[in-house]
C-alpha cells in the first residue's frame, strides 16, 4: 500500500483509532484487513501461497476488489490448498472463467495454478519451504516509523531480490511491486503509520 505525499498519511476513524489512510475509505472490510490482518507475521506455507495468489491477482487493481473477491477466490481454490490447487485442470479453469465473483483473467488463473506446482514440490521436499524461502528475504527492522505517504516504498531491493529469486523458479506475476506489496501483508515489513494504533 503505497501513495505519495498529498493528503495525511495516518487518519482518525470514526472509532476514534489512529489508521494508515488507505483503510479508512469507508469500507468495513477494508478497515478489518487493516485492524487484523496486514502486517502480522505470516509462517504458514498454505498461507503464503495465498498470499502470494492474491497479490498476484491484484496487479493492476484495488487490494479492496480482491477483498471482495476473497471469499470466491477461497471456494474456487480450494482454500489455496496447494496440492488441491496444483491439481485443477482446464475444465475447472472454464468454470472459473465463467464466474464473476471472481476476478476472470485467465493468465492469472493459470500462474496461481503453475506457481501451485512450484510450490507443491517445494515443500514437499520440506515442509515450511516456501516460509523459509520468502523470509529469507526479509529486511531488518527500520529504525524510524514511517510518517508520511511518500516514505512507503513501492518496492525494495528486498522486494526485487524476492521477485527474481522466485522468478528463476518458475513463479509468474511476482515482480518486485507485486513481492513487496506480499512483504507489506504478511509482516515481513511492518508498514503500518505513525500514530496507526497497529503500529508496533
Amino acid at each position: 500500500m503505497s501513495g505519495r505525499d498529498t493528503p495525511a498519511a495516518l487518519v482518525i476513524g470514526s472509532d476514534g483509532r489512529g489508521r494508515c489512510w488507505w483503510a479508512e475509505s469507508g469500507n468495513d472490510e477494508l478497515r478489518r484487513y487493516h485492524d487484523e490482518e496486514w502486517g502480522v507475521p505470516v509462517h504458514d506455507d498454505r498461507l503464503l501461497f495465498e498470499h502470494i495468489c492474491l497479490e498476484g491477482f491484484q496487479a493492476g487493481l484495488s487490494w479492496s476488489t480482491v477483498l471482495n473477491k476473497r471469499p470466491a477466490f477461497r471456494r474456487h481454490f480450494h482454500d489455496f490448498e496447494i496440492a488441491r490447487v496444483a491439481r485443477i485442470d482446464s475444465r475447472k479453469i472454464e468454470r472459473m472463467m465463467s464466474d464473476p465473483a471472481i476476478i476472470r483473467n485467465r493468465a492469472k488463473i493459470e500462474a496461481a495454478i503453475s506457481n501451485a506446482r512450484i510450490t507443491r514440490d517445494l515443500v514437499s521436499a520440506q515442509l515450511g519451504a516456501l516460509n523459509n524461502l520468502i523470509w529469507s528475504f526479509a529486511p531488518s527492522p527500520r529504525r524510524r516509523r514511517l510518517r508520511s505517504r511518500a516514505e512507503v516504498p513501492a518496492v525494495t531491493p528486498e522486494a526485487e531480490a524476492l521477485s527474481t529469486e522466485l522468478r528463476t523458479r518458475g513463479f509468474r506475476f511476482v515482480g518486485p511491486t507485486t513481492m513487496y506489496a506480499l512483504m507489506q501483508s504478511a509482516g515481513l515489513v511492518d508498514d503500518h503509520i505513525a500514530g496507526c494504533h497497529r503500529a508496533q
